[in-house]
């Protein structure tokens, strides 16, 4: 174990050893200007993000202090890396874990929390700090009720101070000390606090990059020395409503705001080019580090973070379908109903043919999270033949009967009594057959295009909206 590993980590046993060291690698399919980009992997740490580091420094910190003893409870406030970092060393020392996090965050982070150990506590993503259900709140509060001890990243010293002894060393030992410029985000501020410490000892002239999701203050504040108006962002983990107490924001020189779609499509387009399975924050930092990068007029060496794995977004961020539904992805506007079509037949859609078992229909149903499916006449693919739709009441009136109907073929609990319509029919035209209880199916020329349900249609209306 080297003196680069997390506060305290000397006395790190089994996987909590493996924490930090995380390789670092050139970018090479991306326009850098003239500069030459690089990726801190914290992705490859064993919690699967750069959180394991505070997540460490943090419990043994309280550990020091005499804050924990055995079988203490830890509540926390996170966005879910955080905790998945506590949940960790919470599991390998046995502490019980108690964890708030806002309701936007992935359902693989609190999936991994749950299958870690972690009791966790939903809370909603829409309201600011002071208001009662905000998730920092929440967690103080519960800490007070349990008797537990509130680690509270954004107030705890271990947090910084963690990146100033492991994070900083080891990005300069492994740029051979020819750096120019560092890229972060802000959470918690535990990173860029600390990395700006670090480099204002060991080499004042690195310049610290801020990278802003749009909808956060920070990058105005950056600018402007006030704290501004929220929004509201779907990239997880940066970005805030407030500047947290223990972020040092002093020697930011330049900072970047970064749409949700900008932010999005890099982190898909790393993976494309460069093989590098990377969360949504990534993507903010890799996109405002190429800005950073073109905007030069010299060549400089600049590093950035993948601050967590990828694998926490495959149902988001990597998803089309979810991309589509949030307006991140659009295809070519028809001006019809084809631009409501969530799942187009052009594409991959969700279907089962006649002849497929009630067995299959289920299955399907419940691998792409869908309540109605298509049934499409295979026996003619060329003219998309729509011959019936089957919902999940029709799947549950006939099992319910009979359990062996699972075995027995669509085409014979189908429903042949379609509500079909042009895609040139106006939207308006179309609400009356929700109220039926049924779904619009688009068919033009005989040949079935899709579906739409009633939350395609508010999805389409909310990606109109101001």
């Amino acid at each position: 174990m080297t003196d680069d590993k997390a506060t305290g980590s000397a006395r790190a046993a089994g996987v909590l050893a493996l924490i930090g060291n995380t390789p670092l690698v050139k970018l090479e399919s991306f326009d850098t200007g003239p500069c030459e980009l690089f990726v801190k992997l914290e992705s490859q740490n064993p919690g699967g993000s750069i959180k394991d580091r505070i997540g460490l420094a943090m419990i043994e910190g309280a550990e020091r202090d005499g804050h924990l003893r055995p079988g203490a409870t830890i509540v926390e406030a996170t966005a879910g890396n955080t905790g998945l970092g506590l949940a960790l060393v919470a599991a390998r020392k046995g502490y019980r874990l108690l964890l708030v996090i806002p309701d936007k965050m992935s359902q693989e982070k609190i999936f991994h929390l749950r299958a870690l150990g972690a009791d966790v506590h939903l809370t909603r993503s829409d309201v600011a700090k002071g208001h009662p259900e905000y998730y920092q709140d929440v967690a103080a509060r519960l800490a007070r009720e349990v008797g537990g001890f509130y680690v509270n990243q954004f107030e705890n010293p271990a947090n910084p101070l963690a990146h100033e002894k492991t994070t900083g060393p080891e990005i300069w030992r492994q740029m051979d000390g020819r750096l120019d410029a560092v890229v972060c985000g802000v959470g918690s501020g535990g990173t860029i606090t600390g990395l700006s410490h670090y480099f204002a000892r060991v080499a004042p002239d690195v310049e610290i990059v801020l990278a802003d999701p749009a909808g956060s203050i920070l990058a105005e504040f950056v600018a402007t020395g006030k704290v501004g108006q929220a929004g509201s962002w779907l990239v997880e983990g940066i970005g805030e409503d407030f500047v947290p107490a223990i972020a040092d924001l002093s020697r930011v020189r330049h900072a970047y705001t970064i749409p949700d779609e900008e932010s999005l499509m890099t982190a898909r387009a790393l993976l494309r080019g460069e093989g590098i399975l990377a969360g949504s924050s990534s993507g903010t930092l890799v996109a405002a580090a190429l800005r950073h990068c073109r905007a030069q007029t010299e060549p400089r060496r600049v590093v950035t973070l993948v601050c967590d794995s990828g694998n926490k977004y495959l149902s988001k961020m990597f998803n089309d379908y979810w991309m589509r539904d949030q307006g991140l992805l659009p295809g070519p506007a028809r001006g019809d109903l084809r631009d409501l079509i969530s799942r187009s037949a052009e594409g991959a859609i969700v279907a089962v043919a006649p002849t497929d078992t009630l067995t299959m229909a289920y299955a399907r149903m419940k691998l792409y999270d869908v309540s109605q499916l298509p049934v499409l006449d295979h026996a003619a693919p060329a003219e998309r033949h729509i011959a019936g739709i089957l919902d999940e009441s029709d799947l549950l009136l006939a099992v319910s009967q009979d359990p062996a109907a699972f075995r027995r073929p669509v085409r014979d609990f189908m429903t042949s009594r379609l509500e079909t319509v042009a895609p040139t029919t106006p939207l308006p035209e179309i609400l009356p057959i929700f109220e039926k209880g049924m779904v619009a199916l688009v068919v033009e020329d005989g040949r079935f295009l899709g579906l739409i349900t009633r939350i395609d249609v508010l999805n389409y209306l909310r990606r109109r909206a101001p």
